[in-house]
C-alpha cells in the first residue's frame, strides 16, 4: 500500500491511495466510515477505477486490427501507480500517462487524470480521459466504489434501500455462463418504482447491471435517516455488486461493460467502447453527498 493522500472539508475527509488513485476511505464529520472495512475475507478493494475497459474481456483478451491483446478485468488503471500533480486542503489529482507497459498491451497514447475535491458535504469526482496520440482510441472508463452496509447512521442491513432519481422499469442484464460476461437474455428488474430493496441473495449470481437506466442519481441508505445521493452524470449504465455476506455495496456507474457471452469480434465492436479522436478529452463526473433524512 502507498502513502495515503488526505484531503478535507468542514463535512467530510477523504483518503486516496496513489497506487490506482483509489479512493480507500470517506469519513463524515463526525469521523464516521461510510465506505467498505475492506474485509478480506470478502474483497480487499475500495474503489478501484475501470480503464481501458470495464468488466471481462472474453479471454482476458480484445482484438484490434487482427491483433489480440492480452486485458484484465477491469482495465489494468487500478493496478499501477499514478503520479501526484495536486494536493490542496481541500483537493488533490492523480495522472497516469502511457508508458512502455501499458503500449504492450495498449498501444495507445493516453493519458487519465483523477482529481477528487471536497466542498461541505460532498465529495467530487472527476475522471478525465485524453487521446495525445494520432489516431481513434477505443476506451471505456467506470467508478466501482464499495459503501459501507450499513451506512453508521443508525438502521438495520434490511431497512437499506437505493432510491432512484426516477422509475426503473426496464429488465437487467446478468453474468452469463461465462465466468464475467454479459448473458445475451435480460432478466426481470427488482425494482419497485424508483426503490430497491437490496439483498445479499440478490448477488449470489454476481452483479445487477443496469444498461437501460433513467437515473443519473440515487441514495443509498435508510429512508428518514442521513443517506448517500450519489450523483453520476456522464456515465450511462450502472452496476450494483457485493461478496454475499460482506458488509459492503458498491454503487458502479459505468460508460463500457463487459463482452457478452460469445463475443468474438473486434474491439470496435464491444459493447459500450467509445472512440476518442486525437487531441480530445473526455469527462466522467461522479459525486457523493451526506444528505439528512
Amino acid at each position: 500500500m502507498g502513502e495515503l493522500v488526505s484531503i478535507a472539508s468542514d463535512g467530510l475527509t477523504a483518503s486516496v491511495n496513489p497506487m490506482g488513485a483509489e479512493l480507500w476511505s470517506l469519513k463524515d464529520a463526525q469521523g464516521r466510515e461510510l465506505m467498505t472495512d475492506a474485509d478480506p475475507r470478502w474483497w480487499t478493494g475500495h474503489a478501484p477505477l475501470l480503464f481501458p475497459f470495464v468488466g471481462r474481456s472474453r479471454g482476458d483478451a480484445y482484438r484490434l486490427d487482427g491483433r489480440d491483446y492480452p486485458m484484465p478485468q477491469h482495465g489494468f488503471a487500478r493496478r499501477m501507480a499514478f503520479s501526484q500533480i495536486e494536493h490542496l486542503p481541500e483537493a488533490a489529482t492523480f495522472r497516469l500517462e502511457a508508458d512502455a507497459e501499458t503500449r504492450a498491451v495498449y498501444p495507445f497514447d493516453f493519458r487519465l487524470d483523477m482529481r477528487f475535491g471536497l466542498v461541505g458535504a460532498t465529495l467530487m469526482m472527476t475522471a478525465t480521459v485524453t487521446n495525445r496520440g494520432a489516431s481513434d482510441m477505443p476506451f471505456a472508463f467506470g467508478y466501482h466504489p464499495a459503501f459501507a452496509w450499513p451506512l453508521p447512521f443508525g438502521g438495520s442491513v434490511d431497512d437499506h434501500r437505493i432510491e432512484f432519481e426516477k422509475p426503473e422499469p426496464a429488465p437487467l442484464r446478468a453474468v452469463g455462463d461465462e465466468p464475467g460476461l454479459i448473458a445475451r437474455d435480460a432478466v426481470p428488474s427488482p425494482v419497485e418504482g424508483r426503490l430497491l430493496a437490496p439483498t445479499h441473495a440478490m448477488f449470489e449470481g454476481d452483479a445487477l447491471i443496469w444498461d437501460d437506466l433513467n437515473s443519473r442519481s440515487l441514495h443509498w441508505g435508510v429512508p428518514g435517516r442521513a443517506r448517500l445521493r450519489i450523483d453520476f452524470p456522464d456515465t450511462p449504465w450502472l452496476g450494483l455488486w457485493q461478496k454475499p455476506g460482506a458488509r459492503y455495496l458498491c454503487v458502479e456507474p459505468w460508460a463500457g461493460m463487459a463482452d457478452l457471452v460469445g463475443f468474438d469480434g473486434d474491439v470496435w465492436d464491444k459493447q459500450g467502447v467509445m472512440r476518442l479522436a486525437p487531441g480530445a478529452e473526455r469527462r466522467f463526473r461522479m459525486s457523493v453527498t451526506v444528505v439528512e433524512g
